[in-house]
C-alpha cells in the first residue's frame, strides 16, 4: 500500500497542466471573434441609409421592399412582404442578386414571375428615388436644390408627370408623380429616368415598346426643366 501512494500523487500532478491549459485556449478564441463583430458593425451603419417602400398590391399578393444604401450604393435589399407563391420565393434572390450588381432598378423580369417582378422594380425604384432626395436634402447644396413638378401629359396609354429635383443647374433626381398603369411603362421609367441623369437633360431616346408613355415623360420633364428659377 505504500508503494502506491507515490504513483497517485504522479499522475494527479500532471494532470494539472492539462486543467491550467484548457482556459488559456477558450479565451483565445473570444479574443479572435470579438475585434471582428464590432468591425463589422462599425462599418455596416457608417453612412448608411435604410428607406422602406410603400406596399404595392398585386394579383399574387402585397410586396414590399426594405433597401440599405451606403451614399448612392445599394448595399442591401430585403422583403419585408412578398406573395406567397412558389414563383415568387425563387425569384425574389434572384431580383435581388441582379439589384447589388446593377445598382438600379434596371434589371430583368424574371421568367415565371412577371407580376412579382414588375412590383418589385417599381417599389425598389421608389426606394431609389427617396434616397437620392434625403441626401440632396442633408448635402451641404440642398439651400441651392430645388424641387419642380412637371406638366402632367394625357396619353393615350394614361396620364404621365414628374417631379424633378435640381441641384443648382444639375439634374439630381427624377420621381414619376403620376405614370400609366401598364407593363411598357414599368420597364420604360427606369430606363428614361437613368438616361435622364446621364443626359442631364430631356434630349433621351425614346424607350422601344414605349413610345407613348417616353413622349409624355419628355414633355413633361421638358416643361420642368423650363419651369425652374
Amino acid at each position: 500500500m505504500k508503494r502506491a501512494i507515490p504513483v497517485v500523487v504522479l499522475s494527479i500532478a500532471g494532470l494539472v497542466p492539462v486543467w491550467l491549459y484548457e482556459p488559456s485556449a477558450g479565451s483565445s478564441t473570444v479574443q479572435a471573434t470579438t475585434p471582428s463583430t464590432s468591425s463589422t458593425s462599425s462599418s455596416g451603419t457608417s453612412g448608411s441609409n435604410v428607406v422602406t417602400s410603400s406596399t404595392i398590391d398585386t394579383e399574387k399578393g402585397p410586396l414590399q421592399l426594405q433597401v440599405t444604401f451606403d451614399g448612392t450604393k445599394i448595399t442591401a435589399v430585403k422583403t419585408l412582404q412578398q406573395p406567397d407563391h412558389p414563383q415568387t420565393t425563387e425569384a425574389v434572390p434572384k431580383l435581388i442578386a441582379e439589384t447589388l450588381q446593377a445598382q438600379s432598378a434596371d434589371i430583368d423580369t424574371v421568367s415565371g414571375a412577371t407580376i412579382t417582378s414588375e412590383a418589385y422594380k417599381k417599389s425598389l425604384q421608389a426606394t431609389i428615388d427617396e434616397n437620392t432626395r434625403k441626401a440632396a436634402s442633408s448635402s451641404p447644396s440642398a439651400a441651392s436644390s430645388q424641387t419642380v413638378d412637371g406638366t402632367a401629359v394625357d396619353t393615350e396609354k394614361g396620364t404621365v408627370q414628374v417631379q424633378v429635383t435640381f441641384e443648382g443647374d444639375k439634374i439630381a433626381a427624377v420621381r414619376m408623380l403620376q405614370q400609366p398603369d401598364h407593363p411598357q411603362t414599368t420597364a420604360a421609367v427606369p430606363q428614361l429616368v437613368a438616361e435622364t441623369l446621364q443626359a442631364q437633360s430631356a434630349d433621351i431616346d425614346t424607350v422601344s415598346g414605349a413610345t407613348i408613355t417616353s413622349g409624355g415623360y419628355k414633355e413633361s420633364l421638358q416643361a420642368a426643366i423650363d419651369a425652374k428659377a
